[in-house]
């Protein structure tokens, strides 16, 4: 285990031992305690009480941040003809088709954050299973990321939709910020994942759903939420 900096310990001790924090109390405590030179990011882990190895309990689904994570999303789109052009106008990075995904299977070429396709490209887009699929990068209709409309995809992609999922320590792990956003428009953001979430909660699931939760700055101790307005 890393030993801490002076900052970190700093940081740590102003965290209330066994306290249950509320959203807009976490979200001052975090911007006050965050240790970087650089402006950290914000995330929250949100542990839950569903199996994550049934797959009628898998949690994978899509949530619009109003503020954005404060994050330049690079955005890929493997399309051709006028779908490639549409999704140029919209504001995407990157834009290909055989060209892109060879570049990927070939050259191990990651340089994005979200890869959007349109439905008749996902034969070829299919041959990346193995690469994306482990990264959260492989496209699904249910997230929006395959489909006939890529401007408008890219455009919410741009303006802060992200996708979510359970890991194998039934965790899930979302970027809702950067510290310099302040209170007000970090506290909008977490409680849109946890609206979100609670929402997206799988009708096989019994006991308590939300377990934990809890947001932290990169390098930053975790400061503990009071989940129990979101139910669940």
């Amino acid at each position: 285990m890393a030993k801490l900096t002076k900052n970190q310990k700093l940081a740590a001790e102003k965290i209330e031992a066994g306290k249950l924090y509320t959203v807009a109390e976490a979200a001052a405590l975090v911007k006050e305690i965050t240790t970087t030179k650089f402006d950290a990011s914000v995330d929250i882990d949100v542990r839950l009480g569903v199996d994550p190895r049934r797959g009628r309990n898998m949690e994978r689904n899509v949530v619009s941040l109003p503020h954005g994570t404060g994050k330049n999303v690079k955005v890929l789109v493997i399309a051709k003809g006028d779908k490639e052009k549409e999704a140029l106008e919209a504001g995407a990075d990157l834009v290909g088709a055989e060209d892109m995904v060879a570049k990927i299977q070939n050259e191990g070429f990651m340089d994005f954050d979200v890869l959007i396709t349109t439905p008749d490209m996902m034969g070829l887009v299919g041959r990346l299973g193995r690469v994306l699929g482990p990264r959260g990068l492989m496209p699904n209709p249910k997230a929006g990321t395959v489909t006939p409309n890529v401007a408008q995809a890219v455009k919410e992609a741009k303006a802060g939709k992200i996708e979510y999922r359970l890991d194998k320590a039934n965790i899930i792990h979302v970027p809702v910020g950067k510290a310099s956003f302040g209170t007000e428009k970090l506290s909008e953001n977490i409680n849109t994942v946890m609206e979100a979430i609670v929402k997206a909660k799988p009708a096989a699931a019994k006991g308590q759903y939300i377990r934990s939760a809890a947001i932290a700055t990169t390098m930053g101790p975790g400061v503990k939420l009071n989940n129990a307005k979101f139910g669940g």
